[in-house]
């Protein structure tokens, strides 16, 4: 792989060349790249003039996610580039496109009436939308409540420097429920998923009604 990362299309007899294998021995390692997604073929024209007979040959190259293997360094340039924000415009500025960034992720969700029905057919949407956005999201019913749940979340790494991403993700669940809601674990404290609760029953009534019971 690293060969084709610093070559670039390289053909099986080209690559057994540099490495010093058999070029049998290359193509079983391309087939593999190619099986799992990292690798594929490309024709490519021969590279003299006066070779315009044949087949092109075909040589082989890195896909997205073969590159990706090589890791990068997105999460750090966007950390960067949220602390010059903060630097520049401010706390409210990072809050601003926390929010337009969220709002973008939950655009098309239907807003809560205020039954419970609709709350937990919001919460189901909201659970779609993020579900579709990479954090492999679930919602259940939990006790007098319900959870939305993120097995993964995209951004952890820069959520942990600005929090502003987590705080944006709980204030549009609640807007479009319109309930308090409540941050149970997170990904970015240590925990394995994001959990956010939607009391269905008001909190401060609780202790009433058992007094009453």
């Amino acid at each position: 792989m690293l060969m084709l990362l610093k070559h670039g299309p390289s053909t099986a007899s080209e690559l057994a060349g540099r490495l010093d294998m058999s070029a049998a021995g290359v193509r079983r390692h391309l087939d593999i790249l190619v099986a799992e997604g990292l690798g594929e073929a490309v024709d490519r024209r021969p590279r003299s003039a006066t070779a315009t007979r044949g087949r092109p040959a075909k040589a082989f190259r890195l896909t997205p996610r073969g590159r990706s293997i090589f890791g990068h360094s997105y999460d750090q340039l966007a950390v960067d580039a949220l602390e010059t924000l903060r630097e520049t415009g401010g706390e409210e500025a990072v809050r601003k496109l926390a929010r337009k960034r969220i709002q973008r992720i939950v655009e098309g969700v239907t807003p809560a009436d205020g039954d419970e029905n609709s709350i937990q057919r919001t919460a189901g949407e909201l659970a779609d939308a993020f579900d579709r956005h990479g954090y492999a999201a679930t919602v259940t019913r939990a006790g007098a409540g319900i959870q939305i749940c993120q097995h993964h979340c995209p951004v952890a790494n820069v959520a942990a420097e600005h929090p502003e991403l987590c705080e944006a993700e709980h204030e549009i669940i609640s807007n479009l429920v319109g309930l308090h809601v409540q941050p149970l674990a997170t990904i970015t404290g240590g925990h394995g998923i994001c959990t956010t609760n939607i009391p269905l029953t008001p909190i401060e009534n609780l202790p009433e009604e058992r007094s009453g019971s």
